[in-house]
């Protein structure tokens, strides 16, 4: 009998997270229907043979038997054993109250965490032992199983290097706005070509000039798939976004404008004007630089089989089928509470 799994999405950047996930699932003759949280995701993104549950008691119905979550959060009256895939790699963000990165906060949602790699791994086994109301299992990134596994063939416009820029939404920490005059200044010089992306919940101000901005040798691109992008981009200009990492896991090289926890294995830089010597530098693959990428990339994501959406599946199943002794998670009322007022559900 087909397994029903269920995919509960709030952000846009869940669908290309996902859908290597499903079709894993649809290739081994079980169905999945996806759940959208709020008002953040454009419906207009789902492809027409994807089941979309209209609300709680849809899910219900449907009766997952496992709920994946490209997220922090998903509610406990969702049923199925919930499980996050994790919605990026390590980022950079801390919280401001305890110096904490926002990677390891454990808001006692999930029953099985699926890491991409020993840096993620090795904090998370420690978090299981600690709280030991969940399993932690190093699978890959199942985002990641295209760029590895027969990525589709990009065509570029012509031999010159081309520079996608993505930035952080968050305003402490973008450098996006910032930076706004010194990319129209380079990209008015025709050597580089330049792509630009941001995180779906980057201010609409800082969009809309780079919008404004755009010519013939700079394109401003909404998507929710950024992977075309990244293999068409030989360089990567970032500030503290978790996609950055992603582009150093395709062993390209990568600058940052002001990065809050500067890393060997990429160049940053503090003053704009400094910027183009080190993408020109960069754009090079300098042995030293390239192996410190090498180094990072086996520690963050040592996986290029493409088949980490498979191993998330057998972990799932793993766990469905020999439960381990786990203790009870803790309820939040107060989450619940506000949960269900979200999701207009009041039922058990």
């Amino acid at each position: 009998m087909a397994k029903h799994y269920l995919f509960y999405i709030s952000e846009n950047y869940s669908f290309q997270i996902l859908r290597p996930l499903q079709d894993e699932i649809h290739q081994r003759g079980d169905t999945v229907a996806w759940f959208v949280e709020g008002n953040n995701v454009n419906k207009a993104y789902f492809q027409p043979q994807e089941t979309q549950l209209p609300n709680v008691q849809a899910v219900i119905n449907y009766q997952p038997v496992a709920v994946f979550v490209p997220g922090n959060m998903v509610p406990s009256f969702i049923p199925g054993l919930k499980v996050c895939v994790r919605h990026g790699f390590i980022g950079f963000k801390t919280r401001k109250k305890d110096g904490l990165n926002y990677s390891f906060i454990i808001r006692d949602c999930f029953d099985l965490y699926c890491t991409h790699g020993p840096s993620m791994t090795d904090t998370f086994k420690l978090l299981e032992q600690k709280h030991q109301f969940f399993k932690v299992v190093e699978t890959g990134f199942c985002k990641m199983d295209p760029f590895f596994n027969n990525p589709p063939r990009i065509d570029k416009k012509d031999s010159r290097p081309v520079v996608l820029f993505s930035s952080t939404f968050s305003p402490r920490m973008s450098q996006a706005a910032a930076l706004l005059p010194t990319i129209k200044r380079l990209s008015q010089d025709t050597k580089w070509r330049w792509l630009v992306t941001f995180h779906p919940k980057m201010a609409q101000s800082t969009v809309d000039a780079y919008k404004a901005a755009q010519h013939d040798n700079l394109t401003f691109i909404e998507t929710d798939n950024a992977m075309p992008l990244m293999l068409e981009a030989d360089l990567m200009l970032g500030d503290n976004s978790s996609m950055l990492v992603e582009f150093l896991m395709l062993n390209k090289p990568v600058v940052t404008m002001k990065n809050e926890y500067p890393k060997p294995h990429f160049i940053n830089v503090t003053d704009p004007e400094d910027l183009e010597k080190s993408i020109e530098y960069a754009l090079t693959r300098p042995a030293e630089l390239m192996d410190k990428l090498d180094d990072y990339a086996a520690q963050t994501h040592p996986y290029t089989d493409g088949q980490s959406s498979a191993r998330i599946i057998d972990a799932t199943q793993d766990m469905l089928t020999n439960p381990p002794k786990l203790k009870r998670k803790p309820f939040n009322l107060i989450r619940s509470i506000k949960m269900r007022k979200k999701l207009g559900y009041w039922g058990r």
